[in-house]
């Protein structure tokens, strides 16, 4: 639920890119479901067949003669859109269709298009049991690398299980995974020992809103659509950070003479901006790789117990128990950060008894007082006086801040407390004079505020 958060990284595209477009084109006419491929009934999802379901143990002719149309016509039509706005597809091809098409192959590989695994078969995975799904796997490696004369280096199956992008990710010959819709960008996820590029894909920039609700009623909804998606990235790319496009095309669905114009007017709409990159998606990985090659750091949320109070133990002066109560917290890739560890932590100081908290404040040492003169506070405590100049102190400022601490102990029963690293010697003397009238809860709830700062800091210091 993070990502990159505010700070995405800037992709470096070739040639200073403000956006990368990607086109997608999903070969699956022969992989789908059907009687004749050993099937126990015909197919029924993405087709211009309004509530189509499957046909037990028989042929849907009218569904066949859609998807060979897919093969037949739409195919070609988008062929020569293609190869003549000389801009390279990515395919995702479905091993067993692909295996029925050697026409069409021949032509993608002429083209010079990428031929990625779409699985073995155009089929849905969800309740596929993980050994079954892993064969599957392999053999659509296998199938794919004789049709095609080489094996895939990208993934998408499109109708995935829970299990299918860690299976993936474990074969280990894949340059990226795509089965994700989670970002604007690629980025690494650790699946074991592997770092696995994911590059996200798109179900919304994709004329499979054509067979869907909601979804495109005509072509013309269908490229505006795009060309929104476009103006934006590509705005953020002038003032913001470059992002990547990706769009998703079917043979059957755009391939249709009616639907197909939404895209030619898209790619000469694209024509029209300086800076657009039109990319295969395995040229996307393989930059992407150069450029922000994958960095591990020890995560939060993949610690144990031990490891993660030794880490956060200090992070709320002495008090270890906060980190030890904050572990058993619902703890993702989320809080692999200082917000979320931050976040985290405070829960269970806000949540702790005020006999608690006051534990927590009365750990704090004084301002510049006794223990920093003895070279006895912690690193985190010496390193956040030194920053506001209180290890440099006059005999007059010493006298001035052992007096104030000595009264602000006296009338709230702990010590002056401020994120020191906001202020100077004198908005912190200034602060001192200022909170040393208030009330006790009033100075009590400062306090705690001032420990939630102190350990955002601290936690800054830490963790990305």
């Amino acid at each position: 639920m993070r990502g990159y958060g505010q700070t995405p990284p800037d992709p470096k595209w070739p040639d200073g890119a403000r956006v990368a477009v990607q086109f997608v084109l999903n070969y699956e006419e022969g992989g789908e479901n059907c009687v004749l491929h050993g099937d126990a009934a015909s197919e029924a999802f993405l087709s211009d067949i309004p509530g189509a379901a499957q046909w037990q143990g028989q042929r849907h002719w009218n569904m066949e003669s859609i998807y060979e149309y897919g093969a037949r016509a739409g195919f070609w039509r988008l062929h020569r859109l293609f190869t003549r706005s000389n801009i390279p597809l990515t395919i995702y091809g479905v091993a067993t269709a692909l295996a029925r098409s050697p026409e069409q192959v021949q032509a993608m590989k002429d083209a010079g298009w990428e031929i990625a695994s779409h699985g073995l078969k155009w089929v849905e995975h969800k309740d596929m049991p993980e050994e079954e799904e892993r064969a599957a796997i392999a053999e659509a490696i296998r199938l794919h690398t004789e049709v095609v004369g080489e094996r895939p280096r990208g993934w998408y199956t499109g109708r995935c299980s829970e299990n299918t992008v860690r299976l993936v990710a474990e074969e280990g010959g894949f340059a990226y995974v795509s089965d994700t819709y989670d970002d604007d960008l690629p980025y690494w996820l650790e699946v074991g020992d592997r770092d696995q590029l994911i590059i996200p894909y798109t179900l919304e920039a994709n004329d499979m809103r054509f067979a869907t609700a909601p979804g495109w009623t005509d072509g013309e909804d269908f490229y505006n659509y795009l060309k929104n998606a476009f103006d934006m990235l590509y705005e953020e790319g002038r003032t913001d950070t470059p992002k990547m496009m990706s769009v998703g095309l079917h043979c059957r669905l755009v391939g249709r003479p009616g639907k197909i114009a939404a895209i030619k007017k898209f790619i000469e709409h694209i024509r029209k901006h300086d800076g657009v990159w039109c990319p295969r998606r395995i040229e996307i990985a393989e930059h992407w790789a150069n450029t922000h090659p994958p960095h591990r750091f020890s995560r939060p949320s993949r610690m144990d117990k031990s490891d993660f109070v030794a880490k956060f133990g200090g992070i709320f002066e002495h008090s270890p128990w906060i980190a030890e109560r904050a572990f058993d917290l619902e703890l993702g890739p989320a809080h692999d950060c200082a917000a979320g560890v931050h976040n985290a932590l405070c829960r269970m100081f806000r949540s702790a008894s005020e006999e608690e908290r006051l534990g927590v404040l009365t750990a704090h040492p004084d301002l510049a007082g006794k223990l920093a003169a003895a070279g006895r506070l912690t690193a985190e405590s010496t390193n956040e006086q030194a920053s506001a100049g209180l290890d440099h102190l006059t005999d007059e400022e010493r006298e001035t801040f052992t007096r104030l601490n000595t009264e602000y102990v006296d009338k709230h029963g702990f010590p002056f407390i401020i994120a020191v690293r906001d202020h100077d010697k004198a908005s912190i003397m200034e602060a001192f004079h200022r909170r040393i009238d208030n009330d006790r809860a009033t100075e009590f709830d400062e306090a705690c505020r001032q420990v939630e700062r102190i350990a955002q800091f601290r936690l800054k210091d830490l963790l990305p």
